[in-house]
């Protein structure tokens, strides 16, 4: 094969154009041609112990990097990622999935081969659902434009794709590539721009407290720096929801704070209550971002613009892109003056009182020591329940990039993401907030990150099995096995490891880890039942929305 230029170079200089320096995955016997050629190529290898990891650790890379890459083999290792792509569906994160399938011929006469299901189109069916474009690659001759087609979808929609390389097609010539065309967003509809601007300047001069939600939208189109100008000729204030927390830092003039419906501090909710227009830049309207469903916001008084539509009042105006809308509303609207508002920031008192050195640890007090430590431009992640509840409520530092899988919620994501994170930016400071039986579903990666040298600060809150459930309805099978969460790091190899159940104790363990040139793992004690506020509440309306109550 020396100096062939196959299907397999074809994609994975692809893979590099778009942004792809890394590939997560698992080996297996598909794909490993495929794999022997990435080994010579300028992508990198991530082994995981898994294929779900593997694609959590992809989703996490690419919503630092713009794109992420998992690849495994055919069935059995597909099926286990399918959770993973689907989070990265529901969320829309761009993540190429490669599945290294059967030779052609295996194809055809669908021999009952291993890692197979008699019906050998079942995997391809699955996954057209949870992605935004698919293919099964079938020639060398029509390879590379489907390969394009696919990785033009991933980016133009910023969610996952599918290709099915079978092992004959991969090791097969085919043309080299011309340089890659990166999608452009399709232009706004010109006269349907016009009329949702005009309505919108409309209806902000009769506003006498007009408001932003930044919303994810921002993020997940890269923004950020579009918004930034848009507040600054508008002079608007803003507020985020969990979804769209750190658009832009949090020591922003204009930021007040995160609003969760009736679940938001006091002094937030009240602005959102008596602001007579709301606008609603890509904000998703899901049941955790918005407080179960009780922001009270009302078409009469919200102006809303999504990816490619924008509504003012009852009108909606069709093929007007976020982007477009806000660079021209900025233009049209006359700035004003706006009061003067002290930016939340978390709390003052720092430093171990002596006298409560040995008290156990609250959630709320970890919480705010665990906000002083935030160095700016980290990478914070918070995984679903108490964690992403309590992280999501602290003011964040300079430069910081918040990860939440706050729309699907898969419990045990953010280990693997950490992975991904920590590989896409191994400069930054990483610091992932886990829960006790989140951990248990996906602590294998804790090895890779080991073994990939790379240094995260593990936050393990050790409350004693599923609080996130409990809250809901609690009885025993929300119980766990307790493990010895920081003995793990011995177990696989490596890193700083600290048991921590007092006030006292997590002070020598932060001093400890702030200065560690190394992977570090706290173990955090506390109560069971201990969670914010915002999670009691979430916990009761969904006991109520299943017939728990």
């Amino acid at each position: 094969m020396d100096g062939q230029f196959t299907v397999s170079d074809y994609l994975l200089v692809r893979l590099k154009e778009i942004g792809v320096d890394h590939a997560f995955g698992v080996p297996g016997d598909f794909v490993l041609g495929f794999l022997n050629h990435l080994l010579r190529s300028d992508v990198t290898w991530v082994g995981t112990c898994n294929e779900l990891n593997a694609a959590y650790a992809a989703d996490g890379y690419a919503r630092i990097r713009g794109v992420g890459a998992v690849v495994t083999t055919f069935g059995v290792g597909e099926l286990s990622a399918v959770n993973g792509i689907a989070g990265a569906f529901a969320e829309r994160i761009p993540v190429v999935m490669v599945v290294g399938s059967p030779a052609t011929a295996h194809f055809a006469n669908r021999p009952l081969l291993h890692h197979t299901l008699g019906d050998y189109q079942i995997p391809l069916r699955i996954f057209e659902k949870i992605t935004v474009a698919s293919c099964q690659l079938a020639s060398p001759l029509t390879a590379p434009a489907e390969i394009d087609r696919v990785l033009t979808a991933c980016l133009a929609h910023q969610r996952p794709v599918y290709v099915s390389l079978p092992a004959d097609i991969a090791q097969q010539e085919c043309a080299r590539p011309e340089p890659f065309v990166l999608p452009h967003a399709k232009p706004s509809h010109r006269a349907s721009l016009q009329e949702a601007v005009q309505a919108a300047v409309g209806a902000l001069a009769l506003a006498q407290r007009p408001l932003v939600i930044g919303g994810v939208e921002l993020v997940r189109g890269r923004l950020q720096t579009e918004f930034a100008a848009f507040l600054a000729a508008s002079g608007f204030d803003y507020v985020t929801m969990m979804m769209g927390k750190t658009v832009l830092s949090e020591r922003h003039p204009q930021y007040l704070g995160l609003f969760e419906g009736d679940r938001s501090c006091e002094t937030v909710r009240r602005e959102v209550a008596e602001s007579d227009c709301v606008l609603e830049l890509g904000a998703w309207l899901t049941d955790f971002t918005t407080g179960g469903f009780t922001t009270h916001l009302t078409d009469a008084r919200t102006i809303s613009a999504g990816r490619h539509a924008v509504r003012v009042g009852g009108e909606h105006y069709r093929d007007v892109t976020l982007a477009d809308f806000m660079g021209a509303l900025a233009a049209a609207l006359q700035p004003r003056g706006r009061p003067v508002r002290r930016v939340a920031q978390a709390p003052e008192a720092s430093l171990m009182d002596p006298t409560t050195a040995d008290s156990p640890l609250t959630v709320q007090r970890f919480f705010d020591r665990a906000g002083q430590f935030l160095a700016d431009g980290a990478i914070v992640l918070a995984e679903t329940g108490v964690s992403l509840f309590s992280a999501a409520e602290l003011p964040m530092p300079d430069g910081a990039t918040f990860i939440g899988q706050t729309f699907y919620g898969s419990i045990g994501y953010t280990l693997g993401a950490t992975l991904g994170a920590a590989t896409a930016a191994p400069d930054r400071r990483v610091v992932l907030f886990i829960g006790d039986g989140a951990f248990q579903v996906t602590c294998q990666e804790l090895s890779t990150l080991i073994r990939q040298h790379l240094k995260p600060i593990i936050f393990v809150l050790n409350n004693d099995g599923y609080t996130i459930e409990r809250v809901i309805c609690d009885h025993s099978y929300n119980d766990l096995q307790p493990w010895k969460y920081h003995a793990l790091v011995d177990v696989f190899g490596g890193g700083l490891a600290f048991d921590v159940r007092t006030v006292g104790e997590l002070e020598v363990a932060l001093e400890r880890a702030a200065e560690a040139d190394a992977l570090v793992l706290i173990e955090v004690h506390t109560d069971r039942m201990d969670c914010t506020p915002a999670l009691r509440a979430a916990g009761q309306a969904m006991a109520a929305t299943n017939g728990l109550t």
